[in-house]
């Protein structure tokens, strides 16, 4: 099997019925999100690049349909007509690292009805995931304020594949390094790492642990110094250090307690031991609310390692996005379920000074004073162009947060920008509900007549 088989249930059978009923025309559908999550200002576009890779390899292959039979519990032959079923479509989407905002298209596939239908559990699963997280990961580096961060995020992160995008989503936000080596060596990104406190408890004392350690690693080291008690643990680091000359580059590590008081005691006795210039790390149940509060404090830390909170994104572990037709076969189509309208047509959104976009129809004219957010990405099922680097990436999004009004950029009670929409959008909407209402609304019912309402035709016995 495939990842084509990694999809919900009702897409294959809704592009069974496409397909009986010979509806193959063009269908065009959004990927946006519908309300920023609490405390959230802004979102960060990812997941793309991965999205683009599944559908320039999707086709439809025979495991694939022995698998759909087996789920549907039908014979083979009833899911031959998707057998070598391809995606031929295009694709226009915002780039990775570009900030959207609520209601605003990430990405639009149009494609053939099936095509277009059977990409969205997978399309939808990486937008929606990678974003969440590309976006907790900006706030970290925001919050920090100049600070290193890095990614500690993988041992509790949803599974190997998750933990590998947390870590390429925290460097495109601009984190320091990763403690995943698979992910640092596959994007060319800094590996960091210390020591367990296991490792600590296996020797009889913190400082034989600490020595050993630096035995076996003849750089600059890293300590962790609150397996027992967090001040002497920095005195015995602060003792190996200075003994075995390991001062410039090395640190000591702060997992746990009160991290800004303990930092500033490890400052200070760091200093009386005439080692200033090693580093403090914190780490411990870390991410941006916690970041901000050790910043506006004025704790003496140096570089901040997040992990759990930050790779699940545990505040906001799931956006409210949708994937939803706005066209097929050339005519308009939209939504009118309570709370959950959508817009109709194949849209643009046109980024303004001060994050005032606006959301268009595609066809539309730029409004003079902004810049197009979707980009041709995908035609003919294959990639207009090459893959974007990490740098690249990481470049579009300190960019981007550079021009974020200061209220979005907040930790705590954010304001989110609000992108309004052109005049002939809401005309096309208005349009469209119109002819719906039309088509939907229930015919009159007559009146009953003279005879009728006296029963004077009613048959069979009085």
């Amino acid at each position: 099997m495939s990842d084509v088989t990694t999809i919900d249930l009702y897409e294959v059978t809704m592009a069974m019925s496409y397909l009986r009923e010979g509806m193959t025309g063009p269908a065009t559908f959004s990927l946006f999100v519908r309300d920023l999550p609490p405390e959230r200002g802004f979102l960060v576009a990812a997941g793309l690049e991965s999205a683009l890779d599944y559908l320039g390899d999707f086709h439809v292959g025979p495991e694939d349909v022995a698998a759909f039979a087996a789920a549907l519990h039908r014979p083979q032959k009833d899911l031959e007509p998707l057998l070598g079923l391809a995606f031929t479509g295009q694709v226009r989407a915002v780039p990775e690292g570009r900030i959207v905002l609520a209601g605003e298209p990430l990405l639009e596939v149009t494609a053939p009805l099936p095509q277009a239908q059977l990409a969205e559990t997978y399309v939808l699963n990486q937008l929606s995931h990678q974003t969440a997280i590309a976006s907790k990961a900006a706030r970290c580096v925001l919050a920090a304020a100049g600070h290193p961060v890095v990614d500690f995020s993988l041992r509790r992160s949803h599974g190997p594949q998750a933990g590998f995008q947390a870590a390429r989503l925290g460097a495109m936000a601009g984190f320091a390094g990763t403690s995943n080596v698979a992910a640092a060596t596959a994007l060319g990104i800094p590996a960091v790492g210390t020591m367990a406190h296991s490792y600590v408890e296996a020797f009889a004392t913190e400082e034989e642990a600490f020595r050993a350690f630096a035995r076996c690693h003849p750089g600059p080291v890293t300590l962790l110094v609150d397996t027992y008690d967090t001040e002497e643990g920095v005195r015995v680091a602060a003792r190996v250090l200075r003994d075995l000359d390991r001062r410039p580059g090395s640190a000591i590590r702060l997992d746990s307690g009160d991290l800004g008081a303990l930092a500033a005691r490890a400052r200070s006795l760091l200093d009386d031991a005439g080692l200033p210039d090693v580093r403090i790390i914190a780490s411990g149940g870390l991410d941006e609310y916690a970041v901000d509060d050790l910043v506006r404090s004025g704790a003496p830390i140096d570089t901040y390692a997040v992990g759990t909170r930050v790779g699940v994104s545990s505040d906001a572990p799931y956006l409210d996005s949708a994937y939803k037709m706005v066209e097929y076969d050339g005519r308009p189509v939209m939504k009118l379920s309570s709370a959950k309208v959508t817009a109709p047509g194949a849209k643009q959104v046109f980024r303004r000074t001060a994050y005032a976009d606006v959301i268009r129809l595609a066809d539309e004219p730029s409004p003079g004073d902004g810049s197009p957010m979707l980009e041709p990405v995908m035609r003919g099922g294959q990639r207009t162009g090459s893959r974007p680097t990490l740098d690249e990436c990481r470049e579009r999004l300190a960019a981007d947060l550079a021009g974020l009004p200061p209220a979005a950029r907040r930790t705590r009670a954010p304001v989110a920008p609000r992108a309004t929409t052109s005049e002939r959008l809401g005309t096309l909407s208005r349009d469209v509900r119109r002819r719906i209402d039309e088509r939907t609304s229930a015919p009159p019912v007559p009146a009953p007549s003279e005879h009728a309402a006296s029963g004077s035709h009613r048959s069979g016995p009085r």
